[in-house]
């Protein structure tokens, strides 16, 4: 029945890969099964047969399926299946599509959509970058024009050292996460989050990558050797010559004059009268061609743009090639939220607000990696305002999900361990105006937000992007591209860090790759730039982060009991543990390895709800002290509950620091009051002394009326706290 099924096998970075075709998806124009180690993913490549109409762009869509079979688990939503895709999912669709995308005809415009189905997930072999190298695959032997093939492969540096495609294992204590993907001859994508890693060693990581990535690519190359289908051919959008040099020969001065501004909106003004000008005098010479000749615009814009770097070493706002556009930053912006920070760039701003909340606010994540919660969370949004244009909010696209998480990823390494800082940690990133790099103003955005909120980040943050213009042989780099050197150049270089080095990289490219030449250049450039915003501007606006979270924010406290106490905690039914948070008004999280963490609006509740949750999960010491509640009295003292299910005599001598004659006269049940372990017996029986504590606590003075013999020397005061 499957008389063409080929199966095709090699070796990867130590590991078994292997790719079959001809079984499955027979349908679309390219299709295989490639399993990497146990991990099995089926991508699938279809193009239409003629070009959509009425566009200026390749309509190309990528998705990444994540199936939850593929590691036996059952989907956790009410309908028991997968919804939208995740946002690791889209995050993995943009990887693939990044590198891909260059490497398409430029004026091809027929659909084309690359699907990748995980199957099935070996925790030691990437479900990515088993895509991509199958999507490559797909594309290389089918019928699509692709000029690939391309491959990808993830390093990692454990212990110092830099490893091909890191294990779980390796994973668990991995310094990086980059991912390389390679053409026969040119890096085409670089995608990495870094803990501080130096500017030297992530340029070796990713030449080692693009390394190894060679032996897939000539893999690849052999495959299609043998099953490769010929490519058909497409009807090209561009515009003839003859149209193009007729529009820049009649609009090309107009055009440089509206260019030649640092104003995005008087560029645009200018712009507008240019093309009704053009317009009025080639609509007649070419009928029915007007998207043509908007396309023309387009070219001659670039064309201006490009000649003015490549020539003259002009910029279109009149900066020098590596200066920074003008910087601000502030932070308090915002009256009430926890934590607030504004930063922009030019024209570029972004407002971030940062909130605190408990332990229980960790976001629930239900993917196909082990991943299950995380307790630091960015998002981004752009609203159509932010570049003067105007559509309804449509909620978060793929765009925004992968800047957000881009920033996110730049973070993650200075953010404060949930031991250190007991908190969820959410960002907002609103993009107020943009002209180029919000995902990088977000990122400064962040780190301003965070201090501003308290919390304790191990090092401030920058992130900046150096753009590209090539010609043949000869190329540029240039420091914080603007939106429209973005627009006409061929890289965006986004790199992100401390002092100490990088933290995030997120490399588009419009070109097929880079020569390592470049990639050291662009890593040269923006360490130079980070460095020149984090001491000129950043920690001008605040130099550290806050001493005390905002009175706004919740309170938190934590520790930690054994395994065995959680049970005694929690109580029968949750009686327990509902019980003090009612008490103390307080949300308390216990995790099951004995964390404990307690969120309060008052930090005196806090406090005294881990005094009783430190209270049951150990045995009362002699000479802690404790605020308990009167349950019973009896003519000879009053017992006192300090913590549910633990109670202790107050001897009536012991009640006040003057001679009782009854309890009732000194207190009631149900008054709380603090009190002092002064003995424990042989069978586990607590005697407190409340006069003990006042004396310790508030500095009471005892009356000798000669009632009790047995008197302790006076101790400083301390505070109020459990002494262990």
């Amino acid at each position: 029945m499957y008389e063409n099924v080929r199966v095709f096998e090699t070796e990867f970075a130590g590991r078994p890969l292997k790719v079959e075709t001809g079984k499955m998806g027979q349908l679309a124009n390219g299709s295989c099964l490639i399993s990497y180690g146990e991990t099995s993913v089926f991508c699938a490549a279809t193009a239409s047969a003629k070009p959509r109409d009425g566009i200026d762009f390749l309509p190309l869509s990528v998705d990444f399926e994540e199936k939850l079979y593929a590691v036996g688990r059952i989907p956790g939503s009410f309908t028991r299946r997968e919804g939208k895709p995740t946002d690791k999912a889209i995050l993995a669709s943009r990887v693939i599509d990044r590198p891909v995308r260059p490497l398409f005809p430029k004026d091809m415009r027929n659909d084309v959509s690359l699907v990748c189905t995980v199957m099935s997930v070996d925790p030691d072999c990437s479900p990515e970058i088993t895509a991509m190298i199958g999507a490559s695959i797909a594309l290389s032997i089918s019928d699509i024009p692709w000029e690939g093939p391309i491959s990808g492969i993830s390093v990692g540096l454990v212990d110092g050292k830099i490893v091909l495609n890191p294990t779980a294992e390796q994973q668990a204590k991995n310094d990086l996460q980059l991912t390389v993907s390679s053409t026969s001859d040119l890096v085409a994508m670089i995608e990495a989050g870094a803990n501080e890693v130096p500017d030297d060693v992530m340029y070796d990581a990713i030449m080692k990558g693009h390394e190894e990535n060679q032996k897939i690519v000539n893999f690849i190359n052999s495959i299609v050797a043998e099953i490769g289908k010929e490519k058909f051919t497409f009807e090209s959008s561009n515009p003839d010559t003859e149209m193009f040099e007729a529009i820049k020969e009649f609009a090309i001065d107009d055009v440089k004059y509206a260019l030649d501004t640092d104003d995005k909106n008087v560029r645009d003004e200018r712009m507008l009268p240019v093309y009704d000008k053009v317009h009025a005098k080639f609509d007649e010479i070419y009928p029915e061609q007007e998207m043509k000749i908007d396309d023309c615009m387009y070219k001659l814009q670039k064309f201006v743009v490009r000649r003015w770097l490549l020539d003259e070493g002009k910029r279109v706002d009149g900066r020098g090639i590596d200066d920074i556009r003008p910087l601000y930053s502030e932070v308090g912006i915002l009256p009430r939220v926890h934590g607030s920070g504004l930063f922009s760039r030019g024209q570029t701003q972004v407002l971030t607000i940062a909130t605190l909340g408990s332990m229980r606010d960790s976001q629930l994540l239900d993917g196909i990696d082990n991943e299950t919660e995380k307790r630091y969370i960015h998002h981004y949004n752009m609203p159509s305002y932010s570049v003067g244009e105007t559509k309804p909010s449509r909620g978060p696209g793929r765009r925004e999900v992968g800047h957000g998480a881009l920033a996110e990823r730049a973070l993650v390494p200075v953010i404060p361990s949930a031991e250190e800082f007991p908190y969820t940690i959410r960002l907002v990133s609103e993009v107020l105006s943009s002209n180029g790099s919000t995902s990088q103003g977000s990122i400064c955005g962040s780190t301003l937000a965070l201090m501003d909120a308290g919390v304790p980040i191990k090092a401030p943050v920058a992130g900046i992007s150096c753009g590209l213009i090539t010609e043949g042989d000869r190329w540029m780099t240039m420091v914080d591209i603007q939106g429209l050197e973005d627009f006409h150049g061929d890289m965006d270089f986004k790199v992100a860090g401390t002092k100490a080095g990088i933290t995030a990289i997120q490399m588009d490219l419009k070109v097929h790759g880079l020569t390592p030449e470049i990639i050291k250049e662009a890593l040269a450039k923006t360490n130079k730039a980070r460095h020149y915003i984090l001491d000129e501007v950043m920690l001008k606006a605040i130099a550290e982060p806050r001493a005390e979270v905002s009175k706004y924010a919740p309170k938190m406290l934590s520790t930690t009991i054994h395994p065995d106490k959680i049970r005694e905690v929690i109580g029968s039914g949750g009686k327990v543990i509902q019980k003090i948070q009612a008490d103390c008004e307080c949300k308390i999280d216990i995790d099951d390895d004995g964390k404990v963490f307690i969120t309060a609006v008052n930090g005196e509740n806090a406090q005294r709800a881990l005094m009783i949750v430190e209270t049951i999960a150990n045995d009362p010491e002699i000479g802690s002290i404790y605020r308990g509640k009167v349950t019973r009295l009896m003519t000879f003292g009053a017992f006192v509950e300090i913590a549910p299910g633990k109670e202790g005599l107050v001897h009536i001598s012991k009640l006040d620091v003057k001679r009782t004659e009854k309890v009732e006269d000194v207190v009631a049940v149900g008054d709380e009051i603090i009190v002092k372990v002064v003995e424990i017996d042989d069978q586990g029986r607590i005697n407190l002394s409340r006069r003990d504590a006042l004396v310790e606590i508030e500095g009471a003075v005892v009356e000798d009326d000669g009632a009790d013999e047995e008197r302790k020397p006076r101790r400083p005061r301390q505070g109020f706290r459990n002494k262990k």
